[in-house]
């Protein structure tokens, strides 16, 4: 009996003196899924510059269709690979979405309503939560109309309608069209004038100015509320980022 007790508090006293090692579980990496217009698509968006600031294991894919609105991207069924990408990868990465229209809806022959387009907004970003993944709204790429020497605010009701629907919902937000119209007016039209795709295509933008306003996205990312989560993820070009926060012109080599 006084062995056995002996023993026991033997081994109490050696558990009490030994370090307890606990393995930090890793987070898993983010995989960025992009939803929106020509403005994020591959070929005159955003989209396939903020892909190229991805790092960590972080992955992503460019969902973005030319002429899309809230409507047609889902009826032709861009939304519904979407949502698959977000439920194939949320065991193994954490599923954001970036949400990104305004340019087309805003048109008349679209028939969207500003009302409409909020609820529309509302509904792509809850279905992302129900999928497993974290909404990202994000106000419309400004378009670079100068008038007088400064950016025309062109699409005021959609940035509003989705800021809108983000505070409704409590949802994440990046208000790239303040933070592009704030550099453009910096940079002067002038020198604007070199993003564009094509001579007078003021919305498009050049594949080195994609990834000037990818990088915007990735810094805007980062400042937002979900920027902790993301942290080590984004790596924004410290030449761009910058440029950006100085006002100053920046064409990169790609």
């Amino acid at each position: 009996m006084r062995a056995s007790l002996l023993y026991q508090m033997g081994f109490a006293a050696l558990a009490a003196s030994s370090p307890i090692t606990t393995v930090k579980k890793q987070p898993k990496p983010p995989a960025f899924f992009l939803a929106g217009d020509s403005t994020t698509a591959s070929g005159g968006g955003w989209g396939n510059g903020f892909l190229t600031t991805l790092v960590g294991g972080a992955i992503g894919t460019n969902f973005g269709h030319n002429g899309a609105t809230t409507e047609s991207f889902v009826s032709g069924g861009d939304w519904a690979n979407v949502i698959a990408a977000v439920k194939k990868n949320a065991g193994s990465y954490t599923p954001y979405v970036t949400i990104q229209f305004g340019h087309n809806d805003q048109k008349a022959d679209k028939n969207i309503s500003v009302a409409k387009f909020t609820s529309n907004l509302k509904s792509l970003a809850k279905q992302v939560t129900i999928a497993g993944g974290t909404p990202i709204l994000v106000t419309s790429l400004s378009r670079r109309k100068y008038s007088s020497g400064a950016i025309k605010p062109d699409l005021v009701d959609q940035v509003n309608a989705t800021l809108a629907a983000a505070a409704d919902l409590k949802a994440a937000v990046i208000d790239l069209n303040a933070a592009s119209m704030k550099y453009l007016n910096a940079i002067g039209e002038a020198n604007a004038r070199t993003y564009d795709l094509a001579e007078g295509d003021s919305t498009h933008l050049t594949p080195a100015a994609g990834v000037v306003f990818g990088n915007m996205v990735a810094g805007l990312i980062s400042g937002s509320k979900v920027g902790a989560a993301v942290k080590g993820f984004l790596n924004e070009d410290q030449s761009i980022k910058a440029a950006i926060g100085s006002g100053t012109y920046i064409f990169p080599k790609i």
